[in-house]
């Protein structure tokens, strides 16, 4: 009996149960066996058992534990590493023995190097007691004794503020339009001031009028019946030779003879302009509650007692009529209207701002040659971009939609009559637009244009939307802009005189500014009423420099005559650097930065009802 198994040569093998063959019989078979097995191929297996231990290979691959790969890759990744670190270790070597240069950012445009300056303006006008910080050499403090030296005012306390121009006059009228143009532009465009390294610089500015106006009333009162509206007079006229702001030429340290103070009782413009002023800087400072809550307390006061007793704080033949005169106050109430409701979310004010009758009395339903000129004595302009934004952004609806749309549709009439292809407005040749007309100093009214093309431009974009239509035209949003460079960018230089009109700016601006602090020299000499004639008159350049002052600007003909005694040329006044104030903030930076859409809505609370909240849950 036998059975067959596998032979591990490849061949059958046979066993057999009883076996007798001799061993010579068996060394043959296996040699026939072995001859029979290596007549094919051994695989590797095979041969190690027949050969033994041989001389291994070198392995193709490198087991990494987790991973096999090839052992050439391995090398070179191994080898790759090693050279890297070698030559990271030598140029790190090298970078740190060889003198570091350090890369500054990109200079500052133009627009933000000027709007240093501009602010400085402010910090030289400061009257009072002066802050430690406020890094003008040559002012000191000055009339100390405001308020204290007329024994007919109420308010005894009338020192700060600030100086409206060349002279030492406080007029409130235009001081309070500069503050409320300066709050608007901060709420805009905080992000553009603290980019700047501004913003704490021009929130101080703002406060520095604002703690002032609180001074010119009684803030703490619900109902008051009078307002100082001036402190100083300037009334030279009939050949007085009564000392005062105007017929002496001296620095306001030096100043020792009388300063009147004005109330008026019945002065709804000028009343309602402070109450925007104080209304506005509520919203600039609502991160600090107490004090943005005192000032709204007296912007509401304030904004009553424009509305209790009407009339225009410079009727009668005032000296505030000679120099500021208020040509309606219709245009304030829309004004101050408008940002009460902006800082107390109170619709009463939206519903005063936006009452038909009001907008007509303020000449929005008709044209005339100043139409949309935004000014210290006309807000109308101001008040319908402002109200626009509203409509832009909330879109409140009934009842205030049919006035918010004619005002937006104005707004955008506005905006077309600033454009060169429209001829509302003549320019000089040099590309000035003559907002007023050809009449002198006209830079005030350019940078406010300049001012509300680019707040709206930025609007229309944050809106989404890009443009608007004069006409059948449509023109985009960066028309306006390009409007306002331009305008800008005259002031700034590029003009026919080849000259700056920002004192300090560039290499050529005015050197004779009609401004005593900055033409006396601090010498330690005191100069008399008469006495400061001298540098009134003198050929010579101012010995102080007034750093950001925009002077009142050329003529018609874009003609500029720097003499000291010419106000109409060289002039600045506290209005006038507000506005520019405003427009060089919004062209400034590089465009990464836009309007700040919320914070002006912060106490406006929602428009329509909310909701009501969702059933509990079902419960078995």
């Amino acid at each position: 009996m036998s059975m067959y198994g596998r032979d591990p040569w490849g061949g059958p093998l046979e066993i057999h149960a009883a076996d007798s063959a001799t061993d010579d019989d068996r060394s043959r078979n296996f040699q026939d066996y072995d001859r029979a097995a290596l007549s094919r191929p051994l695989d590797e297996t095979q041969q190690s058992w027949l050969l033994g231990p041989r001389e291994q290979k070198k392995k193709k691959y490198v087991d990494l534990g987790c991973i096999i790969v090839s052992r050439k890759i391995f090398l070179w990744t191994v080898g790759t590493l090693l050279v890297s670190g070698f030559l990271a270790g030598f140029i790190t070597l090298i970078v740190k023995t060889v003198p570091h240069h350090h890369h500054s950012h990109a200079p500052p445009d133009n627009y933000t190097l000027a709007l240093h300056k501009a602010l400085m303006f402010f910090n030289a006008q400061r009257s009072g007691k002066l802050p430690r910080h406020n890094n003008v050499s040559w002012r000191g403090n000055s009339c100390l004794q405001d308020g204290k030296s007329d024994p007919s005012t109420v308010m005894k306390d009338l020192v700060g503020g600030y100086y409206d121009a060349g002279d030492a006059i406080k007029f409130n009228f235009p001081a309070s339009f500069a503050m409320t143009m300066l709050s608007w532009s901060v709420i805009e465009y905080s992000a553009k001031y603290e980019a700047a390294g501004e913003l704490n610089h021009v929130k101080d500015i703002i406060k520095w009028g604002a703690d002032y106006f609180l001074k010119t009333f009684n803030s703490s009162a619900d109902t008051i019946d009078r307002i100082a509206a001036q402190v100083g007079v300037g009334d030279t006229s009939g050949g007085s030779t009564t000392p005062n702001d105007h017929y002496c030429w001296m620095r306001p340290e030096d100043i020792d003879y009388d300063r009147p103070v004005y109330e008026c009782h019945s002065c709804s413009d000028l009343a309602a302009e402070m109450a925007a002023a104080l209304a506005s800087a509520s919203i600039v400072f609502k991160d600090n509650k107490a004090y943005s809550q005192k000032l709204v307390h007296g912007a509401r006061t304030l904004f009553k007692f424009s509305r209790d007793q009407r009339g225009r704080y410079s009727a009668g033949g005032s000296d505030a009529a000679l120099f500021y005169n208020s040509s309606s106050y219709w245009d304030e109430f829309v004004w101050g209207g408008a940002w009460l409701y902006y800082a107390t979310g109170n619709s009463s004010y939206l519903q005063l701002a936006t009452t038909p009758g009001l907008a007509k009395h303020a000449g929005a339903f008709w044209g005339g040659p100043d139409y949309g000129v935004l000014s210290w004595d006309n807000k109308l302009a101001g008040a319908q971009v402002l109200l626009s934004r509203l409509r832009l952004f909330l879109s409140p609806g009934y009842p205030y939609e049919e006035i918010l749309r004619t005002f937006h549709n104005q707004t955008s009439i506005i905006m077309c009559s600033y454009l060169p292809v429209f001829l509302s407005f003549n320019r000089t040749k040099g590309g000035l637009i003559q907002l007023n007309h050809g009449r002198p100093q006209p830079l005030q009214y350019v940078v406010n244009a300049a001012f509300l093309a680019a707040v709206y431009s930025d609007y229309l974009d944050a809106a989404d939307t890009p443009g608007w239509y004069c006409g059948p035209n449509f023109y985009s949003t960066d028309v306006l802009r390009d409007f306002s460079r331009t305008q800008i960018d005259y002031i700034l230089g590029k003009n026919p005189k080849k000259m700056s009109y920002i004192v300090g700016f560039g290499n050529h601006y005015p050197k004779h500014v009609h401004h005593r602090g900055a033409s006396i020299p601090k010498n330690k000499i005191k100069y008399n009423c008469k006495g400061g004639w001298r540098w009134r008159d003198s050929s010579k350049p101012n010995p102080n420099t007034l750093v950001g002052a925009m002077v009142a600007g050329p003529d018609r003909h874009d003609g500029f005559h720097d003499v000291r005694t010419n106000y109409n040329y060289t002039e600045p006044t506290l209005a006038g650097n507000a506005g520019l104030v405003a427009a060089l903030v919004a062209l400034s930076g590089d465009g990464s930065a836009k309007i700040d859409k919320n914070t002006i809505f912060s106490a406006v609370p929602p428009m329509f009802p909310t909701a009501p909240p969702p059933p509990a849950p079902w419960k078995p």
